[in-house]
C-alpha cells in the first residue's frame, strides 16, 4: 500500500457572512515517503484543505483516506485516536509550553497517548532531540532557546509518537533563511531516511521548489499537481 493520502472530490462551504464554496471538488493522491508542498495565494483554500486533511475539520463533502483507512464519517473519538497514532503537526507558531523544558514539551503527546512508560517516553524524546541536534538543550526551558531551536523542538514533539504523516502549516513562516534551510533539510531527511510522508502548506516558493512535488491552488481548486 503505497498511497499515504487520497482525497476525492473534497468540497467545503463557508456560511458566514454568505454561503461561499471555498474548496471545489479537490482530488489528489500523495505517496508514502513523498514530500509535498501546497502553495497558492491567500484565500486560495490551501489552509482550509490542510485542516480537512489533518482530520480536524469534518464538515466537508467528498472522501478522505489516510494510510489506507477511510477517515470521512468517523466520530471525534475515533479521529482523535487516529491523529495521535498516525499524524504529527508542525505549525508556524511552535506552541511550546514556555516554562516546561524542551524535553518535557517533546514528551507531552506520548504521555497523552499513554502506551509507553514515562521512562521509555523520556528516552525516546531525548533521542528525537538528539536527531535534531537539540539534545544539549534538552533540560533548558523552551523560552530560553532561540526561535529556530524552538521550531526544532516542535518537530521533535511532532515525531514522538512515530507518526507516518507529518503535516506543516507554514512551518518556516517565522524563521530566517538559515533556520528555514535547517527545517527543510530535517523534513527531507525524514522523508528519505525514515519514509515519513511530509505535507506542508507554505508561502515560501523556494522551500516549495525544493520539495518532491508542488500542489498549487487557486480559487479553491488545484491548478497543478
Amino acid at each position: 500500500m503505497n498511497i499515504a493520502l487520497r482525497a476525492e472530490n473534497i468540497s467545503k462551504y463557508f456560511t458566514e457572512p454568505d454561503k461561499f464554496k471555498v474548496l471545489k471538488e479537490v482530488s489528489f493522491e500523495i505517496h508514502r515517503g513523498e514530500f509535498v508542498s501546497i502553495i497558492g495565494k491567500s484565500g486560495s483554500g490551501k489552509s482550509t484543505l490542510l485542516y480537512i486533511l489533518s482530520t480536524m475539520d469534518t464538515d466537508y463533502e467528498g472522501t478522505l483516506d489516510l494510510n489506507g483507512e477511510k477517515i470521512t464519517g468517523r466520530n471525534q473519538n475515533s479521529l482523535a485516536a487516529f491523529r495521535n497514532e498516525n499524524l504529527g503537526f508542525v505549525f508556524q507558531f511552535h506552541y511550546l509550553l514556555p516554562d516546561f523544558s524542551c524535553l518535557r514539551n517533546v514528551m507531552i503527546p506520548a504521555l497523552r497517548l499513554g502506551i509507553l512508560s514515562k521512562e521509555e517516553i523520556e528516552y525516546n524524546a531525548y533521542e528525537k532531540l538528539k536527531m535534531l541536534g537539540m539534545d544539549h538543550q534538552a533540560l533548558k526551558s523552551a523560552s530560553k532557546v532561540s526561535g529556530g531551536q524552538q521550531q526544532r523542538v516542535a518537530i521533535a514533539r511532532a515525531l514522538i509518537n512515530e507518526p507516518s504523516i507529518i503535516m506543516g502549516d507554514e512551518p518556516t513562516g517565522n524563521l530566517d533563511s538559515k533556520n528555514t534551510a535547517v527545517v527543510f533539510d530535517i523534513f527531507k531527511e525524514l522523508a528519505i531516511e525514515h519514509k515519513k510522508t511530509i505535507i506542508t502548506v507554505t508561502h515560501d516558493n523556494d522551500f516549495a521548489a525544493k520539495s518532491d512535488r508542488i500542489i498549487e491552488m487557486q480559487d479553491g481548486k488545484i491548478i497543478s499537481l
